[in-house]
């Protein structure tokens, strides 16, 4: 077989749910799904020049010789079958752009792959593509956000994946659909007036053009307002507009203003039918004086035990912690030479200031990360009992508590109990090398299994105050009290609103009990 290396958009398109449309279809049906499948897709990739290469049941793959008319032969595919289209059908589409062998019937290398496990991602009526699809496409041609920065099979490390925006298209960054949530969003129109500005509320910008007088002008003419809560709504932009803007830690909200529209009014409708608060209550008590709040990560010294040489933890927008995820708002990261954090979506601020995407800081005593409408802060505790800090913020996540009652906190707490994170993967560890670490790998070590008990620790509340005992005799229960100094609990300790609980991982907070 002879190839020739070329440097191709490699495309792949797939059509969403494909297996539930063969599984209920007899073979009649499925010569006609497969038939149906061929006329919508082949021509719209030929229409702009793309080389079909083969045709797997639900999915196509083709090469295009330029970047840009691989993302906008699949942004015709997925705009042509969108939802209220008619067409009964929703399709999906990749893109990665580099060095491919081209066979007759075939195409082999690195962005065949990638476009490959790209697809595997891409949600239905989207098209998502590589870095290299972004660097040689014309970025002012075609409607784009980064997606954030993903782990693919059988690509090492973590990948920055993008989204190309079809019209009918505007995701809200989970920052503003807080904002709008709590009616903290306001939306400026070019052919209005400038409207009262809230200082701590977002405020849009839509109908303005990107890189514009008139839009420095109007910017010029706004009150104090931080740059992360200032975000222009557009569909097309030039690089040097967009890096100008976004300069400063400015949003953008891609799509067009039909979709921005729809978007926000989308969003309200699910704000509206959300009556009340948000907040998760477990077992829940008429006469509550005191909530168990969890609060934050707790961030063990390393190494530990010569397994772990370091480690991360990933922040969702909601406030809790996990090992490993796509949809993190920063990661927090602990190795022997500190404690550091990677904003990894925009809207991030650090001590006031707003950082940028993919922006590495050093965590420092009181060091102060706001993001998502929430606040966290970091305590160094300098490796007392065993630990390098804590980064602390309430979630949602409480328990109410009533004079005299009896709570178990662990990974399997007696009812009535407040359950602690186990989480199983092992994708936030770097091991220490050797045998020891080879065999707590193999072994299914994790952090939360090794650090936090099934039965950790015992309260008992009275009034303001709550008694806190040990319950596991080899891993610690820790309390941080108002002196911000960590002590690891040996006997009954009394606690009170404001304290700190540290077990394992995760932070636990009291606090004075709140309706919500």
């Amino acid at each position: 077989m002879q190839t020739r290396s070329r440097t191709r958009s490699v495309v792949f398109t797939d059509m969403a749910d494909y297996t539930k449309s063969v599984a209920s279809a007899d073979r009649e049906g499925l010569r006609n799904i497969l038939a149906q499948h061929q006329k919508y897709v082949e021509p719209v990739l030929t229409g702009r020049g793309g080389r079909v290469v083969k045709n797997i049941g639900d999915s196509f793959m083709a090469l295009f010789e330029t970047a840009t008319d691989a993302v906008r032969a699949s942004l015709d595919l997925v705009e042509a079958h969108a939802p209220g289209s008619g067409s009964g059908v929703i399709f999906r589409a990749s893109i990665a752009t580099g060095d491919v062998e081209e066979a007759e019937n075939d195409a082999f290398g690195e962005p065949v792959n990638m476009s490959a496990r790209i697809n595997a991602r891409t949600g239905a009526g989207e098209v998502w593509f590589s870095a290299g699809t972004m660097h040689c496409m014309n970025q002012a041609e075609i409607p784009w956000e980064t997606t954030g920065r993903h782990t693919l099979k059988g690509i090492p490390g973590e990948t920055e994946i993008f989204r190309a925006v079809p019209q009918y298209a505007c995701t809200l960054p989970d920052v503003l659909a807080v904002a709008i949530k709590t009616k903290a969003m306001t939306i400026w129109n070019a052919s209005e007036a400038m409207p009262a500005v809230s200082p701590n509320g977002h405020l849009i910008l839509e109908g303005f053009r990107p890189g514009s007088a008139f839009l420095a002008e109007s910017v010029d003419r706004l009150p104090v307002v931080d740059p992360s809560r200032l975000w222009l709504s557009t569909y097309n932009i030039s690089p040097a507009d967009r890096i100008e803007w976004a300069r400063t830690g400015r949003g953008l909200l891609i799509g067009t203003p039909t979709a921005f529209r729809a978007a926000v009014a989308t969003q309200q409708k699910v704000s509206t039918r959300v009556s009340g608060s948000d907040t998760i209550i477990l077992d829940g008590q008429s006469d509550a004086c005191m909530d168990l709040v969890m609060a934050g990560v707790a961030l063990p010294a390393v190494p530990i035990a010569e397994v772990v040489a370091g480690y991360s933890y990933d922040l969702l927008p909601d406030g809790r912690w996990l090992n490993r995820t796509d949809r993190a708002v920063l990661r927090v990261d602990v190795s022997a030479s500190g404690v550091t954090v990677t904003v990894l979506t925009p809207g991030v601020q650090i001590n006031g200031l707003t950082a940028q995407v993919n922006g590495t800081f050093t965590l420092v005593e009181g060091t102060e990360l706001r993001c998502s409408g929430s606040t966290l802060r970091f305590h160094d505790l300098r490796g007392d009992e065993g630990y390098a800090g804590v980064l602390v913020g309430d979630t949602q996540i409480r328990v109410p508590m009533s004079n005299g009652q009896h709570m178990e906190i662990g990974r399997e707490p007696q009812h009535p109990g407040f359950l602690l994170p186990d989480r199983n993967n092992q994708e936030n560890i770097r091991w220490c090398p050797g045998p020891r670490a080879a065999r707590a790998r193999e072994k299914g070590f994790t952090l939360d299994k090794v650090l936090t008990g099934r039965r950790q620790c015992g309260l008992d509340v009275n009034r303001a105050h709550a008694t806190v005992n040990a319950l596991h005799e080899t891993l610690p229960t820790v309390l941080l009290d108002h002196t911000r100094r960590a002590s690891r609990v040996m006997s009954a300790r009394l606690a009170t609103y404001g304290d700190l609980v540290i077990l394992g991982t995760t932070v636990v907070a009291l606090r004075e009990h709140s309706e919500g």
